[in-house]
């Protein structure tokens, strides 16, 4: 087993000059960034006073979410020897909010649309979608279901 560690910095940037005074009063305005990586433009979601030109917390919890089962997808491909043209995948994510405020995500539902180079691969694709959500490291440490409904295609 060996341990894995992600070094980043959350900057808030929306003090509009009178800092938190009132809920109304601050911008939800953030930067992520990390050393040799553009910086990330945050912000909340619009229903919660953000900046619908900026990602949200949630939005980016489904792509990470949608990446890890893609990565994990293509090198489980490979091995297999399926040979994936292109990938492509519109993930959809349902957050509950309470009478308090608090909420969590009920789930996430991938739909990535998978082209192969030959129509003989085409029946291992639902092991490897199994197998990629199995070993996919966001997917395994969320406390919410993760679906999967895919399709599949043949490249010309």
């Amino acid at each position: 087993m060996r341990d894995h560690h992600y070094e980043l910095t959350v900057t808030w940037t929306g003090n509009h000059g009178t800092g938190t005074t009132d809920p109304r009063a601050y911008g939800r305005e953030h930067l992520v960034t990390a050393d040799g990586k553009p910086d990330l433009s945050g912000s909340s979601d619009p229903a919660f006073l953000g900046d619908p030109a900026r990602w949200n917390p949630e939005e980016l919890l489904v792509a990470a979410l949608s990446q890890c089962h893609m990565l994990w997808f293509l090198n489980l491909a490979a091995l297999a020897g399926v040979v994936v043209t292109d990938y492509h995948d519109r993930p959809t994510g349902t957050m509950t909010e309470e009478s308090s405020g608090a909420g969590q995500f009920a789930e996430v539902v991938l739909r990535p649309e998978v082209t192969v180079a030959a129509a003989d691969m085409l029946p291992k694709l639902p092991e490897l979608h199994s197998a990629a959500h199995e070993k996919c490291f966001i997917a395994r440490s969320v406390n919410f279901p993760v679906h999967h409904r895919a399709t599949a295609l043949v490249g010309a």
